[in-house]
């Protein structure tokens, strides 16, 4: 640290140095936005299948899940500007093999070491705020934190689209690369490292690799159970993984991911009694507000996340909306979540983070009712902006608070790792959200589908082929068919299954925000994160 920050004085450059971390958490958030809106010409370019899709959107998050509890940690051991600086580095590197992937396989190997680039980055940017502002000044900072947050998740599909459209989809990856180069330097001049001295050093190996395999069988389980078989196997898990069971292999990876995730708690308890070092510090959970806040983020990420992942299909696939089109409508959720984040503190002050936080989930509520009950068909897509807005305008309330109320009474010392498992929540409930709202959209799509072309009166075999390729390309073969004679029943019968089943995801989405709702009631009145007074002291 500086001699200003060591005798007490703020350093003068921290505000510079937020700039450069709002740039280092922009890039990895609309990273994982950013495919969204270009997954439709990606499918078609790398002919890739609707499970690939949703791998390409989720295996970023569900690596950034396994990851963030163990980097958030080493950045409190080894220094919390040096994890940013080898998470930068490493995400710009996997960036550039996203961007020249020939086939799906490369495309999410390359998701896979960005999730882990970001895994580095994510934490560290939240502890070193939290190690470098205390009081009103940190409310600040986690309020531009949050709305960035909030602000990119939705500006990632417009700088998405307007690549994609002028360019490629392989500049949304390429960007990166001159991005990173500006938050290196940013980091270099303006952040000053810390680390804490009193954290003991070493690593959790078996709760690692248990959380690793808990999470992925899981989440795979989720992503897959289409494709595969719930229960009995389909022919895709012969094709794919030569698979020659009568069961599902979805059923044992659902299976082995629930056991890992309970053996995890059960070893994280049994290290942590015998004073070994652990990968998930368990007396973190003893904090009213930091448990109640994890669970609540998570079913939070759980609908909003959801969400981006159905929207750009429906604007594209259904409304015949470009790339650059569909974030510009997307476009509304980041100007709510910028309008709204000046006020944030203003209301934090005043009415407390917990009230804030309530609020900003009831205006994500109204905003996803709004906007699933407009869908349709022939509407004018300019009837969704005032819905995302208001969603928008929510995001940057809840967002920012929420991490506040979560961090509010956690002492500095333990920063990294409880920044990192409130990152954890967020992530797991985003990569949940794109799995669930994947499966909801299929299964929801495939019955709709079913029923509106047989009312139509298109025959059985043919119904069937249908039904089959348009839930396989996430209703890219809709906008094929439509190209080829948009006036026939089978087109305008597979619009209005689509739009019936984007409906119905965005219901599940609403659900899920009452829930976090709900969840935040829970939160209490506890600390006044505005006036958080925590102990700052930190070592070089």
């Amino acid at each position: 640290m500086t001699d200003d920050a060591e005798s007490g004085q703020p350093d003068p450059r921290r505000w510079r140095g937020l700039v450069i971390i709002s740039l280092a958490v922009s890039i990895i958030i609309a990273d994982a936005t950013i495919v969204n809106v270009s997954l439709p010409t990606i499918i078609k370019d790398l002919s890739i299948t609707t499970a690939d899709a949703e791998w390409v959107t989720s295996v970023y998050s569900l690596v950034f899940a396994a990851l963030l509890i163990t980097v958030g940690r080493l950045g409190d051991v080894y220094g919390r500007r040096r994890l940013l600086l080898i998470g930068i580095v490493v995400f710009v590197v996997a960036s550039v093999g996203c961007a020249v992937s020939q086939t799906g396989g490369q495309l999410i190997t390359g998701r896979v070491i960005q999730g882990i680039g970001g895994a580095m980055l994510l934490p560290s940017t939240l502890s070193t705020l939290n190690a470098t502002f205390s009081g009103r000044d940190r409310s600040i900072a986690f309020a531009v934190w949050g709305s960035t947050i909030g602000g990119m998740a939705a500006v990632g599909p417009l700088l998405g689209g307007w690549l994609t459209t002028s360019y490629s989809w392989r500049w949304a990856f390429g960007i990166n690369v001159g991005l990173g180069a500006v938050i290196i330097a940013g980091l270099l001049a303006w952040v000053q490292e810390s680390k804490e001295e009193q954290t003991r050093r070493g690593l959790d190996l078996p709760g690692t690799l248990l959380s690793v395999v808990g999470l992925g069988g899981v989440v795979f389980a989720l992503i897959e159970g289409q494709r595969y078989g719930w229960w009995d196997a389909k022919k895709f898990a012969a094709d794919d993984l030569g698979w020659d069971f009568g069961l599902s292999p979805v059923v044992p990876a659902a299976l082995a991911g629930t056991l890992a995730l309970l053996v995890f708690g059960l070893v994280e308890w049994r290290r942590q009694k015998t004073g070994k070092v652990v990968l998930l510090d368990l007396s973190l959970f003893a904090i009213p507000s930091f448990r109640n806040g994890n669970f609540a983020a998570m079913i939070v990420s759980l609908g909003e996340f959801g969400l981006l992942f159905g929207i750009p299909l429906f604007l594209q696939n259904i409304l015949g909306l470009s790339a650059v089109r569909t974030g510009v409508v997307l476009l509304a959720l980041a100007l709510g979540s910028f309008l709204s984040a000046p006020m944030a503190p203003q209301l934090t002050s005043r009415f407390g983070a917990r009230f804030v936080v309530r609020i900003g989930l009831f205006l994500e509520i109204l905003g996803v009712l709004g906007f699933a009950l407009s869908v349709g068909v022939e509407i004018s897509v300019w009837r969704f902006v005032p819905w995302l807005l208001l969603y928008g305008v929510g995001v940057g309330f809840a967002t920012a608070q929420l991490t506040g109320v979560i961090l509010a009474d956690v002492p500095v010392s333990k920063s990294g790792q409880a920044s990192g498992t409130q990152s954890t929540s967020r992530q797991i409930g985003s990569a949940f959200g794109v799995a669930i709202t994947g499966a909801i959209l299929v299964a929801a799509l495939s019955g709709a589908a079913t029923d509106r072309l047989e009312s139509a009166g298109v025959p059985e075999p043919a119904r069937t082929a249908l039904v089959e390729a348009s839930t396989s390309s996430a209703g890219a073969s809709i906008a094929l068919l439509r190209a080829q004679d948009e006036n026939s029943p089978a087109v305008l019968a597979l619009e209005n299954a689509y739009t019936d089943a984007m409906r119905q995801v965005g219901f599940a989405a609403a659900g899920f925000l009452t829930l976090g709702l709900l969840a935040s009631l829970a939160l209490g009145r506890g600390h006044d994160t505005s006036h958080a007074g925590h102990d700052t002291s930190r070592s070089r």
